[in-house]
């Protein structure tokens, strides 16, 4: 599974990336480092193993093939990594392998529908597990509320500053599977971080599969992204923190019900900070147009909201504990960020406003500073709570009477089948979220208010899909364990 590659003293050349379509993008060469520059052993080997491995100033390209990723390997400032469309780079199990693209740095990742770029376990078909290898890092010059950060998970590398223009590449038609080994206990690397990433990166239809902490983390940061998918991840699809006030547009978050952390699993989880204060800026993401498929429907054998979740042949024994879920939406710590015209079914609890360490969150909703509109819930165990782990029906007096504020128009359905979605059950085949054409969810979507009406693409429907467009279609994979790679 090898690629035979040029002889490593070749010039090679930046592809200078566009994410539009299935046909090119890419600018004229220009010519840059050389393969020995940032390739090991027969050619194929990125890093040499160690935490340590630095490219070296200059531009390269990885053209299309099969590589190894063999421990933490940084793009520097002033460095430029172009991966071409359909390269699979398979992180070495055991060590830690993980691509960090520090504060200056670029990495191309732009792929195709029909030749997306796939980052996976080096574990054959069937024995693949959650946190085989690292992850993927994203390090940039934006404003966060903390100053200059360390990246959570081990690197060595730090984000912020004041640029939120601020560019550290493009990722278009990638798959992240399979990532997220523990530095140490409680401290995985994510499927993707991005830590201070600011508006000039691009990040649009992206998979992140299995992973071992959340799918998507952000650190603060203002990149906008769409068209991302969560599918079968161990602890939050989508978590925000420490400022992040980027838009994002179509997501689908997936749950399989055997596969929860110990911290309990969110499809939100929403902070403003770690502390719980209301440092600046606040993290004032908008979200629209999201699918969250919770866990329960999927699997009969899921029936109580304190079931231990066994992780099954799944369970990859490093460190990382298995626990239970919670929340559509968790948002606490001062945190701002608002969702509208989404969709979620099947959790424990549909909604948490929470005044976690002394914040004033819930003030925040009352006051409008971020809302949850035009949002739907289906098959929630309850409502809402107002507390973390808190799953008693009365818990959630405040978020269960905002969720129902008059003029947000949220709204309930008892069962996921009300929704009529072609198949939304991840453990079936012909897995499929698009509504069908009597669905409730194809109309009342708005973008009215101040929150969503700049920056969003304009659409009727509720959720990240309509009944006629399949954006997965081509370039995602719903059973990667079993993917020929």
């Amino acid at each position: 599974m090898k690629h035979a590659i040029l002889a490593a003293t070749a010039a090679l050349a930046l592809a200078a990336a566009g994410c539009n379509d299935d046909n090119g993008g890419n600018a004229d060469p220009q010519v840059g480092g050389t393969l020995s520059d940032i390739l090991f052993e027969d050619g194929t080997q990125i890093g040499n193993g160690d935490q340590e491995f630095t490219i070296p100033v200059g531009k390269y390209t990885l053209p299309r093939g099969t590589y190894e990723l063999c421990g933490w390997v940084y793009i520097p400032s002033g460095a430029e990594l172009t991966i071409e469309p359909g390269t699979v780079i398979r992180g070495v199990s055991g060590t830690k392998a993980s691509l960090i693209v520090e504060r200056g740095g670029k990495l191309h990742a732009v792929g195709t529908a029909s030749s997306p770029i796939v980052f996976t376990s080096d574990k054959p078909a069937g024995s693949r597990r959650p946190g085989d290898w690292g992850g993927l890092i994203l390090l940039g010059k934006a404003v966060n509320n903390m100053g200059e950060m360390t990246i959570e998970g081990g690197p060595r590398a730090n984000h912020g500053g004041q640029d939120n223009a601020d560019s550290s590449g493009e990722l278009c038609y990638v798959r992240v599977e399979f990532a997220g080994y523990p530095y140490r206990e409680d401290e995985e690397i994510n499927g993707i971080t991005f830590g201070s990433v600011g508006l000039g990166t691009k990040v649009s239809h992206v998979q992140v599969s299995y992973s071992n902490d959340d799918s998507y983390e952000w650190f603060g940061g203002a990149v906008n992204c769409d068209h991302l998918v969560a599918y079968h991840g161990w602890d939050d699809d989508f978590d925000t923190d420490n400022g992040f006030s980027g838009k994002v547009q179509f997501c689908l978050g997936v749950r399989n019900p055997r596969l929860a952390d110990t911290s309990v699993s969110n499809g939100f989880e929403s902070d403003n900070n770690a502390d719980g204060s209301s440092a600046t800026p606040r993290t004032s993401c908008v979200f629209s147009n999201v699918t969250f498929v919770g866990p329960i429907g999927q699997d009969a054998s899921f029936t109580n909201t304190s079931d231990y979740i066994n992780g099954g042949n799944l369970n990859p024994n490093n460190g990382s504990k298995l626990g239970q879920f919670q929340a559509a939406m968790q948002i606490r710590r001062n945190s701002n960020l608002s969702c509208f015209n989404s969709v979620a079914m099947g959790f424990p609890v549909g909604l948490i406003v929470e005044n976690d360490k002394g914040s004033d969150t819930q003030g925040d909703a009352t006051n409008g500073k971020f809302k949850i509109s035009n949002v739907v819930f289906a098959a929630m165990t309850q409502l809402a709570s107002d507390a973390n782990k808190k799953f008693a029906e009365d818990q959630g007096t405040f978020s269960a009477a905002y969720f129902r504020t008059e003029g947000l128009n949220n709204r309930t359905f008892d069962n996921i089948a009300d929704l009529k979605l072609t198949q939304p059950n991840s453990l079936a085949s012909g897995f499929d979220c698009r509504p069908a054409s009597d669905s409730p969810l194809l109309t009342g979507a708005s973008f009215a208010d101040a929150l969503v009406s700049e920056g969003f693409e304009k659409v009727s429907y509720i959720g990240a899909f309509s009944a006629t467009d399949n954006w997965t279609e081509g370039w995602t994979e719903f059973d990667p364990q079993h993917a020929q790679y």
